[in-house]
């Protein structure tokens, strides 16, 4: 292997390191090290002039490696790899060596000791250098075409603006209709907006958008591939209609016999075991639940397939499964509430109600047509509570975390059953008011002042029927009083979850899920819509709890990272990967099941492991478990762990 020429530049981060290090005395030090071309220093390495510096360096000295002893790696590797392609040297044969994190600042108080461990890194580094083949990136094929799962408010955001950036958008929603359960809400806080005629005109333009194929009634049943190249499964739900036959005409709808509860309207009213989901759904098209169909329960019915004129009945459909590819991914599954039944302290009471079905009480749409009754009796509540927390900050109960959307929507509940039964009486029991947005806290305050929503800091400890009533016992901890409220209607705040079947998409996509089940960001402030899966984004309340405002901006944050990654006519992916020597490895398989990427296979004929390189993140994982030793890294051999520990270690031996 031909010796390389290397530089060695010393940054002093102004006194981050200076402050410390005796930057002079390392480069004394270093500069007679063998293999050592050229060394300096200067105040600021990353600033144009100490960049300069260095470019010049490599033009006199004919240099063919550098060696950059500044600030971590994470920060500036990427500008000195860029400064030394642009003059040549191949951008593998720049190393960064951490003289501030890892010894300036841990050293702070021992300048001669900090100093000492400076050279010591900068020396590993230079033997690891030494070692470094020249490496280029690998070219991954692009396919521009997205997959968005879920379609409520953010999945369909999401899709509308990659589709409308001129992309293909594969949409899958489970359920029969899209729109989520912003289409179940009456009207928006703050604003108060109607949520159907906002809900309504997105749902009608994903459904007749040229650039995006819907797949509702479906489920993601396996994915596989790597960004760039995702081979999806896609399991199309048997709905036992034909869309090509159904004139939409209704008849099926009104001949069931069946009445079950119904999930949009949150069991307060019935539907038939043909059903189409809401008045506004779309797709527009029935589907039969099998479930409760007397057809499907061994009892033969036929009434919608007698009543059908069109022939579209079909009872012997089956699931179908497509397959589509696509380069990207984006996770938007939404949310559900945590259940009522949770909290033994809660009657079960069909008047003690959650959130949701408070919004379908308010709907014009709704069960009532917007009239707030009493789903027991159908009379108009005159006491109304409202318990915030129920479920959130709450471990014991429920989950320990802040759902943020409750407070706000409270104080909309309120106000909005003040507007419809002007001589009732509000109640809101609150830990704390969390009103952290722009216009948040005024919408509160007006709550209080002027509609005259009476707000209790407390806990309710129990919630119990007595005889027309329900019974509340509280506490207000302002007053230190115990309250008691003879309430006709209860309605709970209840904590957001996330939706069921989150940790086994969570699982088929190969990302993380937090305790909860909410789907793990890359990086909670910096890449906070990225997973760490490349090409798997996320939106929306499948990654946490948030308001109708900040799940809008999260779905455009996903699709805009799609559209800065399908800005480029193919994908560039770091070489530094693991790779398999096929005269060692002895096909134990340690590796692939060692592997978080799915990125080895064992090949079924030469029985040695191979590594998928454009999947490979280069965690070097399979290379410490391979037993063998056949499994390595690209430019981190065995070899240069080795000789790194070598020098750091010896002045101990």
């Amino acid at each position: 292997m031909k010796e390389k020429k290397i530089g060695v530049f010393v940054c002093h981060c102004g006194l981050n390191i200076a402050g410390t290090v005796d930057v002079e005395q390392v480069v004394a030090q270093i500069k007679d090290y063998p293999g050592v071309a050229h060394a300096e220093h200067y105040i600021y390495m990353c600033s144009d002039p100490g960049q300069e510096l260095v470019r010049k360096a490599i033009k006199e000295k004919g240099l063919d490696g550098i060696i950059m002893s500044n600030c971590s790696p994470s920060l500036h590797q990427t500008t000195f790899r860029k400064l030394a392609a642009s003059e040549g040297v191949n951008p593998y044969f720049c190393e960064v060596a951490n003289i501030r994190e890892q010894c300036s600042w841990p050293h702070a108080a021992d300048k001669e000791t900090a100093t000492r461990k400076a050279v010591a890194i900068i020396k590993a580094v230079m033997e690891k250098l030494r070692r470094n083949i020249s490496l280029t990136p690998l070219v991954v094929p692009l396919t521009k075409r997205v997959l968005v799962i879920g379609a409520g408010v953010a999945g369909m955001q999401s899709a509308l603006d990659i589709a409308d950036s001129g992309y293909e958008v594969v949409l899958v929603e489970q359920s029969p209709s899209i729109g989520g359960h912003t289409a179940q809400l009456s009207e928006t806080f703050l604003t108060g907006d109607v949520l159907p005629g906002l809900v309504s005109p997105m749902m009608a333009k994903i459904a007749s958008h040229p650039n995006i194929r819907l797949y509702a009634y479906s489920e993601v049943e396996a994915v596989s591939g790597y960004v760039g190249n995702f081979q999806v499964s896609i399991r199309r739900k048997a709905t036992s209609v034909d869309e090509a036959k159904c004139n939409h005409c209704g008849l099926c709808l009104e001949s069931c016999p069946v009445k079950t509860p119904s999930e949009f309207n949150r069991r307060l009213a019935q539907r038939g075991a043909i059903y189409v989901p809401f008045p506004e759904a779309l797709p527009q098209r029935p589907v039969i639940d099998r479930e409760t169909c007397r057809h499907f329960g061994g009892d033969k019915c036929q009434a919608c397939q007698e009543a059908c004129s069109q022939n579209a009945i079909d009872f012997q459909q089956e699931d179908t499964v497509v397959e589509e590819e696509v380069g990207a991914i984006i996770v938007a599954t939404g949310y559900e509430l945590f259940p009522c039944t949770g909290i033994a302290e809660y009657a079960a009471d069909p008047d003690v109600i959650d959130g949701l079905q408070f919004e379908r009480l308010l709907s014009p749409s709704g069960p009532t047509s917007g009239e707030v009754r009493r789903p027991s009796d159908g009379k108009m509540p005159e006491q109304v509570v409202f318990l915030q927390c129920v479920g959130s900050r709450d471990p014991e109960h429920g989950v320990s975390y802040c759902s943020r959307v409750c407070c706000m929507y409270v104080a909309k509940h309120a106000l909005l059953y003040k507007q419809a039964v002007p001589q009732g009486q509000a109640y809101v029991f609150y830990m704390d008011i969390r009103s952290d947005a722009k216009g948040y806290e005024e919408y509160v305050k007006e709550m209080v002042d002027e509609e005259r929503v009476l707000y209790l800091r407390g806990r309710v400890s129990r919630v119990f029927r007595d005889g027309d009533k329900l019974k509340v016992w509280g506490s207000d901890t302002l007053t230190g009083k115990s309250v008691e409220i003879a309430a006709d209607l209860v309605v709970l705040a209840t904590a957001m979850v996330p939706s069921s079947g989150a940790k086994e998409l969570a699982r088929k996509l190969n990302i993380i899920a937090d305790q909860y089940g909410f789907i793990t960001e890359a990086h909670i402030k910096l890449r906070p819509v990225e997973t760490l899966t490349a090409g798997i984004y996320l939106a929306g309340t499948a990654q946490w709890p948030r308001d109708l405002p900040d799940t809008i901006a999260s779905a455009s944050g996903a699709a805009s990272k799609i559209l800065s990654l399908f800005s480029r006519k193919e994908l560039l992916h770091e070489p530094t990967v693991a790779f398999a020597d096929p005269e060692v490895c002895r096909g134990c398989g340690q590796c692939v099941n060692i592997c978080s990427f799915q990125a080895i296979e064992l090949d079924p004929v030469k029985k040695v492991a191979r590594v998928n390189e454009a999947i490979c993140d280069g965690c070097g994982a399979c290379a410490v478990t391979c037993p063998s030793g056949a499994m390595q890294h690209r430019n981190w051999t065995a070899r240069q762990f080795f000789e790194v520990i070598d020098i750091a270690t010896a002045e101990y031996v």
